[in-house]
């Protein structure tokens, strides 16, 4: 009988939304999967798409920005710049062949832990079904 596949998550946080919903989920005593890592950006816009694609290459399974909702940018239009990036990253990860249920962009206010503990949850359990990635693997690391 084989292991039960974990994957590796990792989370860009918004500090001003996204970071402060998991802050308050821990402070909250919530429990998200400890799949989950989270690295806290000062905007979902300011995520180079170069740091998912190395993320991919370095072993995540799976990868989520999170930012504010549309029109709570602290940066005016942060948000905005992290959609447009995520629809042509998005593309680009489906040419390099890693399947779109493995890339997320999501928002998630600052008073909604609960959002993040179920974006946590839903991603984690779409990737456990898809398997690990196979890509990197296969083809090395992308350079």
């Amino acid at each position: 009988m084989g292991e039960r596949f974990e994957p590796k998550i990792l989370m860009f946080a918004c500090n001003w939304c996204a970071y402060a919903a998991a802050d308050l989920a821990g402070t909250s005593r919530m429990k998200y999967p400890p799949n989950i890592r989270i690295i806290r950006v000062m905007c979902s816009g300011r995520v180079d798409p170069q740091l998912v694609l190395e993320a991919f290459a370095n072993g995540a399974d799976g990868v989520i920005i999170a930012g504010c909702r549309p029109g709570d940018c602290h940066y005016i239009e942060g948000n905005y710049k992290a959609l447009r990036r995520a629809i042509l990253l998005r593309k680009l990860l489906e040419q390099l062949g890693v399947e779109s249920e493995r890339f997320r962009l999501e928002w998630i206010a600052a008073s909604d832990a609960k959002k993040l503990i179920e974006v946590a949850q839903d991603m984690v359990e779409k990737i456990r079904k898809l398997g690990p990635l196979k890509v990197v693997r296969e083809v090395g690391k992308i350079e």
